[in-house]
């Protein structure tokens, strides 16, 4: 099994001018010479596509060596679903679902990465050691922030119209492409004022997340006017409800148009692609990379 990272020394993290062809995160760096499949493990009973399937940590811990086998390039585990109108997790329980399964995956070796918007998770995981912190929220919550700004880690902050128990109820108005640049750009910003390096930084246009079927492909069309942030992009689409209206299909039935998402987003720019059919989009991206070339 390999992974196209380097394990990072102390002097990398300091006077390396950012540069969008890498992902600084606490223990790696992640190579962007081609493109990166981060893997889903949810460890939500309620998730919209595979809920309940790895509640139990034995369970997530023989997908999540499932999903290194098929290709998978980072892991990104989640506790909380933030499906549209999914209900909250208390602090504990959020991290009575993670801790156990983050105890054993730290000492895989492989870049991991916690899906979460709450500061006393963040700080949980990052005292485990894990290497990215996925959110959300964009680190808009309280003390989320902080919590990262006393790290090395990677952060993905993402853009969402509302929050997940309303935002699909009032979808977001106007251009999104727009809206979105500007809010991942005032958040890098804002990140980067916070001392957290450039390099550190990964942006996700929020694929479903309060934004209309119409918005979101929109986001897809003209996702490369979202290179102009100078950082990766992460491309999220997998069985989204998008995928679904535009085919007809169920969300257990939306392998490929997912894939077919992935490649669209990879050659419009995305760097890193988050799915659940780990070996099929890293089976499609190696064709595009034949005639890519890169």
């Amino acid at each position: 099994m390999t992974h196209a990272v380097t394990a990072m020394s102390d002097s990398h993290h300091m006077g390396l001018r950012p540069h969008v062809s890498f992902w600084e995160t606490t223990r790696f760096r992640l190579e962007l010479d081609r493109p990166r499949v981060m893997g889903i493990v949810n460890l939500t009973p309620d998730s919209f596509s595979d809920g309940g399937r790895w509640t139990t940590a034995e369970a997530a811990l023989a997908h999540a060596q499932q999903l290194l086998k098929d290709g998978a390039d980072i892991l990104d585990i989640g506790a909380e679903s933030s499906r549209p109108g999914a209900e909250p997790l208390s602090d504990d329980e959020e991290w009575r679902r993670l801790a156990p399964v983050l105890t054993e995956l730290i000492r895989w070796q492989v870049p991991l990465s916690v899906d979460t918007y709450r500061a006393i998770t963040m700080r949980r995981a990052l005292d485990l050691g894990v290497d990215i912190i996925n959110d959300i929220w964009a680190l808009r919550q309280p003390g989320a922030l902080a919590s990262v700004q006393a790290s090395r880690c990677g952060v993905c902050v993402m853009h969402m119209h509302g929050e997940p128990q309303t935002m699909q109820r009032e979808p977001m108005s106007g251009d999104a492409v727009k809206q979105v640049l500007n809010f991942l750009l005032e958040r890098l910003q804002v990140l980067q004022a916070a001392g957290i390096a450039e390099a550190r930084i990964c942006l996700d246009p929020g694929i479903g997340f309060g934004k209309t079927v119409e918005q979101n492909f929109a986001l897809l069309r003209e996702q490369s006017q979202l290179m102009a942030l100078g950082r990766p992009i992460l491309a999220a689409w997998s069985r989204k409800s998008s995928l679904g209206a535009v085919t007809g299909l169920d969300v257990q039935d939306r392998l490929v148009p997912s894939v077919a998402a992935a490649v669209l987003a990879v050659e419009r720019g995305a760097r890193i692609v988050r799915v659940h059919d780990v070996a099929a989009t890293v089976a499609a991206l190696q064709v595009w990379r034949s005639i890519a070339q890169v």
